[in-house]
């Protein structure tokens, strides 16, 4: 891949859009995009000379004003209008990094040639994303149909001149970057507010963060597992390859082999044991983050496919002389993927909690709490309340989106997804799993203190020792907050290294 990201109809893998936000990597119409926006736009101006035909949202009104004509000196004002009625979010602000997201995918999304915008519209969102000049966009509003209407008007409204945005990390008018960068505001023709706010890219952004998200906490999920598997001096039976060959579930085989590499060599794993059988958060660990692994493939599919989509209304086919008015907007495969994603990790932050309390339990040979001198100490007795208290939360975050509706727009949108709702929720589970796996590699760190000197696996051994420079072993009660929150930096650092 070179330095600069060209927009093409060649369809995106996720390894792109990864390597692309990794390295970020400014963005570039190819010269076939380009002539798709132009020859599209350039057919819908025709198209509007012929006075007899009403197209929806281009010389109509918006929802159940689908009947209403707008002439022809009025659509460019219509278009405008749009865009400023329909920014009234409200809650808390996108985060940054789903905000540029939402400019790659609407710059994807227009590059096919089948919205109707002018090339200049397009190139200003462009230099938005290289420019890092990003819209503040509000968390509630979207229904997840009409597209994210709420979200995507504040993201249009600084090619006004309109809204406020944040320029290197000051937020501002968008009206003072104009100034600043010699921009005009775009004066936008014929169909292109529709264009701009009909689409998923809000709840689209979200998701393809939380997928790329879901992926590296299950890599953490692993080899937590693998570390808490030694700890609490469990068996390697339940890894066995022909107990998964024989059931034939992808996750759950890769899942195992996962840990079997990561344990190999481990003088713990090799020694006698006492118990016959592991509680099932340690012997079902194939099981259960195998089924999770199988879900983020699921809406990583998903992803992609909305990722390469055009999913505004309606569309434009110039090569077939035709402008059909659909529902692609419509966010219901979005919505059902971030439901679903959201309880796979949900449920690899449950099992962590379980093997947390495990750990802490007093049995195994391990003290209780981990700590020398129980009962003068708590040791690590509070961490798991924090653990059970966030896995009770993401319950509660997964109660699905997907399943509610509302009517909107007097009755003309009456079945809406949801899918904003659903992302934002996914997004938080996210972030707590992240905080619940830093808690049990806390505690199983802790608990090998007590295997010494037996040695784990030289992988994990390894990760112990570097751990062990930014937090010490337990020795007496301190305020572990900090341990936590160390322990969560030194696991992303994990994932940055591979």
């Amino acid at each position: 891949m070179t330095d600069k990201h060209y927009i093409s109809p060649k369809k995106l893998s996720l390894e792109d859009v990864s390597e692309i936000i990794r390295r970020k990597l400014p963005l570039s119409l190819s010269e076939e995009s380009i002539e798709l926006i132009e020859r599209c736009r350039n057919y819908l101006d025709r198209e509007l000379e012929k006075a007899d035909v009403l197209h929806y949202g281009i010389n109509t009104g918006f929802g159940s004003l689908c009947n209403v004509r707008i002439s022809n000196q009025e659509t460019e004002l219509l278009q405008e209008n749009l865009v400023k009625s329909h920014a009234c979010g409200q809650g808390d602000e996108v985060p940054p990094e789903i905000v540029k997201l939402m400019l790659f995918f609407k710059i994807q999304s227009l590059s096919y040639g089948h919205s109707g915008v002018q090339l200049q519209t397009v190139d200003r969102l462009i230099a938005f994303y290289n420019n890092d000049v990003l819209p503040v966009i509000y968390q509630q509003g979207s229904l997840g149909a009409s597209g994210d209407l709420a979200p995507l008007a504040h993201c249009s409204l600084p090619l006004l001149g309109l809204g406020e945005v944040y320029y290197k990390g000051e937020k501002m008018q968008a009206s003072e970057v104009n100034k600043m960068m010699s921009w005009s505001p775009i004066r936008l023709k014929s169909k292109e507010g529709l264009a701009l706010l009909n689409g998923t890219q809000f709840s689209l952004a979200y998701l393809c963060y939380n997928v790329l998200s879901a992926y590296e906490l299950l890599s953490l999920a692993n080899l937590t597992a693998a570390i808490s598997l030694d700890a609490f001096d469990c068996q390697l039976s339940p890894f066995d390859p022909r107990l998964h060959k024989i059931r034939g579930h992808h996750g759950q085989i890769e899942t195992a082999r996962v840990i079997r590499e990561l344990l190999e060599g481990s003088q713990i794993l090799a020694s006698e044991k006492d118990s016959v059988q592991d509680p099932y958060a340690f012997r079902c660990i194939p099981q259960v983050h195998g089924a999770s692994q199988d879900t983020i493939n699921y809406t990583s599919e998903v992803l992609l496919k909305e990722i390469n989509a055009v999913t505004d209304n309606p569309n434009i086919f110039p090569e077939d002389n035709d402008i059909l008015s659909g529902g692609n907007f419509h966010a219901q495969p979005l919505a059902l993927a971030l439901d679903f994603l959201a309880i796979a990790l949900a449920e690899l932050g449950n099992i962590s909690e379980r093997r947390t309390f495990q750990l802490i339990s007093g049995v195994r040979k391990l003290p209780g709490f981990l700590v020398p001198k129980a009962g003068l100490n708590s040791g690590l007795m509070i961490p798991q309340y924090t653990a059970a208290s966030i896995v009770s939360q993401n319950k509660q975050l997964c109660t699905p989106a997907s399943v509610d509706s509302i009517v909107s727009s007097n009755g003309q949108e009456d079945h809406v997804s949801m899918a904003a709702n659903a992302a934002t929720k996914a997004y938080q589970v996210v972030k707590n799993v992240e905080s619940i796996l830093a808690i049990e590699f806390m505690t199983a760190a802790q608990a090998m203190e007590f295997r010494r000197p037996l040695r784990s696996s030289p992988i994990l051994e390894n990760i112990l020792e570097n751990y062990r420079k930014e937090v010490p072993a337990l020795e007496e009660d301190r305020m572990l907050y900090k341990d936590i929150n160390t322990t969560r930096a030194f696991m992303r650092k994990l994932n940055l290294e591979g």
